[in-house]
């Protein structure tokens, strides 16, 4: 059956990539390894998440119109492709059920007490895969438009804090307190396979691409937008909460909302974060369930639209099934994931390929 060609403007990518990036980051909270200079490992980490991008675009200089399972063909066969091609797909649903799973213990935990985590995940899941059903256009316009959003409920939230006097400023200090280790060990063992090492979702998406020629560059300037934004909830987070805080807090930006009071008028402002949280895990968690579609396209030869709603039924019981509780869920993520999984299929498979790739071309080459 023929797979229908779908068109992303570049506009759209670069808000897919911010809210990506955003996603469970801004949930959880990154970088506390580095406790006052968590920014700064923030910082560090876009830097390598802009190599990690540029790694990725050499496939798409060289096979323009091919997803990662297609070049994945072309260098070991159909037969070995659909065996990792699994793999990859049980991953990428995989990590969208953990992201659905943050979301909803943010919900029962701090917004509606009394809603079953399993009605959230349900929800939510439908909604994904109705709309992945429309097709990935309809997911990037949908980003385009509430992108602008969060733009300014940062921005309001910013005022907010520092109007109502709860930020002291000193509370960043000392910088480089610990030295420059923490700051390079958070970076390069936390955050360069979360979440910039995530970035291998967007593997399946460049072919879609209307422009390719400027895709580089505006990935990399998603990447330095959601790194900015990054570095603010977390500068913010410190100077609010301070740096113990943070680390006790489950949910620390909307611990900070709430530290929100100007005249005892406006306070409990946790829906400004909500919002910004939920676009953000909204389109992180549809990136890797549609990662995980293409896959199953390209194993079966069917268009991906056939799976979305049964593998979003997938994903929710998953997502509710994947631990016991957040201490759990939390410890999971944190000792078991970024080994078992995130380096092995972000960074050494696809360096795996890089090689193959080469060898293949020069092989070609040799020939003429």
């Amino acid at each position: 059956m023929k797979i229908e060609k779908e068109n992303i403007s570049l506009s759209q990518l670069l808000t897919l990539i911010i809210n990506f990036l955003l996603g469970s980051a801004i949930v959880v909270g990154i970088g506390g390894e580095a406790r006052n200079d968590a920014w700064l490992a923030i910082a560090l980490g876009g830097m390598i998440g802009i190599g990690i991008i540029s790694f990725y675009h050499f496939f798409i200089l060289r096979f323009p119109d091919k997803n990662i399972f297609q070049v994945f063909e072309l260098c070991i066969g159909r037969k070995g492709t659909i065996i990792i091609t699994f793999v990859y797909i049980v991953y990428f649903l995989y990590i969208s059920s953990r992201v659905i799973r943050d979301f909803g213990e943010l919900m029962v935990t701090a917004i509606l007490p009394n809603t079953p985590i399993e009605m959230m995940s349900l929800t939510l899941c439908l909604l994904m895969g109705y709309i992945l059903y429309l097709g990935i256009e309809v997911l990037a316009r949908t980003s385009e438009i509430f992108t602008p959003y969060i733009f300014g409920f940062l921005f309001l939230l910013t005022v907010f804090l520092f109007a109502s006097g709860t930020t002291e400023v000193n509370q960043i200090q000392p910088i480089f307190g610990e030295g420059i280790v923490p700051v390079f060990k958070t970076a390069f063992m936390e955050l360069s396979l979360f979440p910039f090492g995530e970035l291998i979702a967007f593997s399946v998406i460049y072919a879609s691409l209307t422009n390719k020629k400027y895709s580089l560059r505006v990935s990399i300037t998603g990447i330095g937008i959601a790194t900015i934004l990054l570095m603010l909830s977390s500068f913010l987070m410190i100077i609010t909460l301070g740096v113990d805080s943070t680390e006790r807090s489950n949910f620390p930006l909307l611990s900070t909302a709430r530290a929100v009071s100007i005249g005892e008028f406006i306070e409990r402002i946790d829906a400004l974060v909500v919002f910004i949280i939920m676009l953000g895990v909204f389109i992180k968690g549809s990136m890797f369930f549609y990662a995980g579609l293409k896959g199953l396209e390209y194993i079966f030869k069917l268009p991906y639209r056939y799976f979305a709603l049964p593998v979003s039924m997938i994903i929710s019981f998953i997502s509710v099934m994947v631990s016991v509780d957040f201490a759990d869920h939390i410890q999971e993520g944190i000792q078991m994931v970024p080994y078992l999984l995130h380096f092995p299929l972000q960074h050494v498979v696809p360096f795996i390929l890089f090689l193959l790739v080469l060898w293949k071309q020069r092989k070609s080459k040799s020939k003429f």
